[in-house]
């Protein structure tokens, strides 16, 4: 990196950083109300406002491309189990607007974070209990069945945490379980954010992130190990094929 890329990562950082905590607070204050005044499919857009908001300053302050490839998979109209690699947080808000309406599985200790915490609540998310596994699963089925029939997909980080570029980590069979259960097909994704955006760092670093977006994976008659499977060599295929960027940044 040159001087003048790393003065602009951190220039960019401070100032993104202060963006996303203003519009944070902001929106987080305006989600109560906006969860009460407003019906359940007008809520994912007013969130997702906030969103495009932190999208958009995140790629001008830190000098961010993003290229997606795949975007013809991507069906509104049928409901599906969305998975993807988790690196960062990008990928969280991004495929929120990408795939509106959608629920995401996470952590129940999110919807205790002030602000950030009450935004998440508009747009009806699973929140487990990631020390429970067997009961944290059943939820999973139970409730995303619930979304799917409902019209959301739902979003599954099979990781099951943020994982670093340069780093492998099983992933588990939630995201198969739901989709053969619920008779739905799995829309997977894979993505390098991770580079620009690392995980638990504020700091923000220019380059261009590559999106994948898969063909379904269709789950009709298909047991689970099988559907999972599908996925996991397709996501691991594709995954070794994104660009890499600093891995002396992840040692």
């Amino acid at each position: 990196m040159s001087m003048l890329e790393s003065l602009r990562s951190w220039v960019g950082s401070v100032f993104f950083a202060l963006y996303y905590m203003v519009s944070t607070i902001l929106f987080g204050v305006l989600a109560p109300f906006a969860t009460i005044l407003l019906p359940k499919n007008a809520r994912q857009p007013v969130l997702n406002l906030h969103n495009k908001g932190l999208l958009f300053v995140f790629r001008v302050a830190c000098g961010v491309k993003v290229e997606i490839i795949g975007r013809e998979h991507i069906n509104k109209n049928r409901p599906v189990v969305l998975v993807a690699n988790h690196q960062s947080e990008w990928e969280t808000y991004v495929l929120q607007v990408l795939m509106a309406p959608v629920s995401t599985v996470l952590k129940k200790e999110l919807l205790s974070v002030p602000f950030f915490g009450w935004g998440l609540r508009m747009v009806q998310p699973i929140a487990i209990d990631r020390s429970q596994k067997t009961n944290a699963l059943k939820q999973i089925i139970s409730q995303g069945k619930e979304r799917l029939e409902d019209g959301r997909s739902v979003l599954i980080f099979p990781e099951g945490t943020r994982i670093a570029p340069n780093e492998v980590e099983a992933f588990n069979k939630g995201a198969a379980m739901l989709a053969t259960s619920a008779n739905v097909p799995i829309l997977p994704v894979v993505h390098n954010a991770g580079y620009t955006w690392p995980g638990r760092r504020w700091r923000k670093f220019p380059g261009t992130i590559r999106v994948v977006i898969g063909e379904v994976i269709e789950s009709e008659g298909k047991k689970t190990s099988a559907l999972h499977e599908e996925m996991d060599v397709w996501m691991r295929a594709e995954m070794a094929k994104l660009p890499k960027g600093n891995d002396i940044l992840f040692k």
